[in-house]
């Protein structure tokens, strides 16, 4: 992760519902979507690079492949062989990412995603992959506040003040997030509110971690692109199971 690259972020085992799932193209914390289990979060990265100390007598080889991607050669035969046409390993990232922010597929899977990792069924049919791997592409830029539809926010920050996180509190009929007695951010849905990232609720989470702290401009500029950011990914989840209901209609036995 010192080089350009994406990664998935998972557990192995969660209690309660599943909503353990994130990317990234930064190294993380061990407890990054994860806070009310004992397990750590896991890093898939989406490509492996060399290790430029390690000098041993293959490590020449190993230097001259460069960045090799992290996919099983199991499994991209099997999609090369059903859609008759490779796929590139960000394709297959993204449709990943997608099936695991179905709520139909964290539905159904509930107990088998409590008690190891979670495995993902591939469509036969290469249009659904596609259109999974759309809304993917979708999720990832807006986790990684890189997407175009953070522009205009949601939210907005009103108020005079400091800027000081003093307390944080969410009023549902004016849809405001208080940081203090007299600046809020308006524009923040209950549902927006409520998200829920693994063992976080995000919202909740970001304001409380700066408790005691002032908000700077870049601050409540990435605050709100982080509210928008939720605000489109349950839109894009809905779009994801309807799509999801197709796939699980065929499915690569590999």
């Amino acid at each position: 992760m010192m080089q350009e690259n994406l990664a998935l972020i998972t557990n192995r085992q969660v209690n309660g519902g599943f909503r353990h799932i994130l990317c990234s193209s930064l190294i993380i914390n061990d407890c990054t979507v994860s806070l009310e289990t004992r397990e750590r979060s896991y890093l898939f990265p989406l490509y492996l690079y060399p290790d430029p100390d390690k000098k041993d007598l293959f490590s020449h080889i190993e230097e001259a492949k460069g960045k090799q991607p992290n996919i099983s050669k199991k499994l991209s035969s099997a999609l090369s062989e059903a859609y008759r046409k490779e796929q590139t390993p960000e394709e297959v990232f993204y449709y990943i990412y997608a099936v695991l922010y179905s709520n139909a597929y964290r539905t159904k899977y509930s107990e088998f995603l409590r008690v190891d990792f979670p495995r993902v069924p591939f469509t036969k049919e290469h249009k659904l992959f596609e259109e999974m791997g759309k809304c993917g592409k979708r999720l990832v830029d807006l986790h990684l506040l890189q997407s175009s539809e953070l522009d205009p926010p949601v939210a907005r920050f009103q108020g005079k003040g400091n800027n000081k996180v003093e307390k944080v509190k969410y009023n549902e009929k004016e849809a405001r997030i208080y940081i203090n007695q007299d600046q809020y951010f308006e524009g923040v849905a209950q549902e927006i509110w409520e998200y829920r990232i693994g063992g976080y609720q995000v919202c909740n989470k970001w304001l409380k971690d700066r408790k005691g702290g002032t908000l700077s401009l870049e601050d409540i500029k990435r605050y709100c692109k982080v509210a928008t950011a939720i605000q489109r990914t349950i839109k894009v989840q809905r779009n994801i199971d309807v799509i999801y209901s197709e796939v699980e209609k065929g499915i690569i036995e590999f």
